[in-house]
């Protein structure tokens, strides 16, 4: 959903003289290069291509001790791959094999099979090649269970998934959770109104107060502009955007230039997807869990805002529940933060797996 976000805020970052840039960029990525290595016998660092829905897609499996639990990551956007956070999250590997999958229309996924290639891309078919994903993980790495981490976008199906399929999930983790409830709240729209009017931006104003509150009658465009005027207007979601994914995607020693515009290609290709959700209800669907639950969101997120997520985690029924803010941060805090965020898992989430049995 922060697409077009994300495509702006590229400008800030590479508004430096070229040469310069491209050489600060070789730096950082021969040193992210180290900073990523595995070298334990006993550890794991896979990518590749495998068949998933019936296209080749991409998959990294990476981690410093095979018998560590299994934490397979659904990405945001759509469109927006996690594989950039690489270098950054590396001490959640020494705790959990990560595995981090590039979806149709993303990535590497995308740079492989062109945008040609990859088939249907809607909701309903990324919610079936997740759970293919899922089943894929089990067989390879020889678990019964993975622990589900969705991330913004990613979280509306990682519910899902969440909800229907209990016995593939040790746990389930939200961050930056969407939260959906066919319309019902709309304050996120007008506290956008308000930040615009505070801001003085007229322009903006006036076209974000023409598409009306009901997001369910937006077009893929006005869904974009939308989350651009909210970000823009947001110091601690345009911050991460500039500081952590911008610069992640630029001094990743897994991406090339050429997959840098396969990233924004992604996030385009992807931006229709939005479309197929807006009318959905995470309370009508259900609020019952048969896994560990826990979500963990950015205090000052005002993407995804704490304020429903926790309205919906108060009512959700499941073995064990937990919810705790990152203090300091946006949408994004699992990759601003990523220290805090991996305290959060080892101490609340792997005692519960510990707890259960579910590894």
């Amino acid at each position: 959903m922060l697409g077009t976000v994300i495509t702006t805020a590229a400008a800030t970052v590479v508004a430096t003289p070229a040469a310069g840039l491209l050489a600060q960029r070789g730096l950082l990525r021969a040193r992210n290069a180290r900073l990523i290595r595995i070298t334990d016998p006993r550890g794991i660092d896979e990518q590749y291509l495998t068949p998933i829905g019936g296209i080749d897609q991409w998959l990294s499996i990476r981690g410093d001790d095979i018998s560590n639990p299994v934490l397979l990551e659904l990405h945001g956007g759509p469109g927006s791959v996690n594989s950039i956070f690489t270098a950054r999250t590396r001490a959640w590997e020494k705790h959990f094999t990560l595995v981090r999958w590039d979806m149709r229309g993303a990535g590497k996924t995308l740079r492989h099979g062109g945008a040609e290639g990859q088939g249907e891309v809607s909701f309903e078919r990324l919610h079936r090649d997740a759970l293919e994903v899922i089943h894929h993980v089990r067989t390879r790495l020889g678990v019964q269970r993975v622990v589900l981490l969705g991330h913004s976008f990613g979280s509306v199906f990682g519910l899902r998934i969440a909800r229907s399929h209990p016995e593939l999930l040790s746990a389930y983790v939200g961050t930056d959770q969407n939260i959906l409830d066919d319309g019902r709240d709309n304050s996120a729209y007008f506290d956008v109104i308000e930040r615009l009017r505070e801001a003085g931006k007229k322009k903006e104003l006036t076209t974000v107060e023409a598409m009306g509150p009901d997001a369910r009658s937006w077009t893929a465009e006005q869904h974009s502009l939308y989350h651009r005027y909210s970000a823009a207007t947001d110091p601690q979601t345009l911050g991460a955007l500039k500081s952590v994914v911008m610069k992640s995607l630029w001094y990743s020693p897994l991406h090339s230039l050429r997959d840098l515009g396969t990233f924004f290609r992604g996030m385009k290709l992807s931006a229709q997807v939005v479309l197929t959700i807006t009318g959905s209800d995470d309370w009508a669907d259900g609020t019952r869990f048969e896994v560990p639950f826990f979500l963990f969101q950015g205090a000052q997120d005002m993407i995804t805002p704490p304020e429903r997520a926790h309205r919906f985690f108060d009512d959700v029924h499941a073995p064990v529940k937990d919810f705790a803010l990152i203090d300091d941060a946006g949408h994004f805090a699992a990759f601003k933060h990523p220290d805090r965020f991996l305290d959060l898992l080892l101490t609340r989430v792997r005692p519960a797996l510990d707890t259960v049995g579910a590894f």
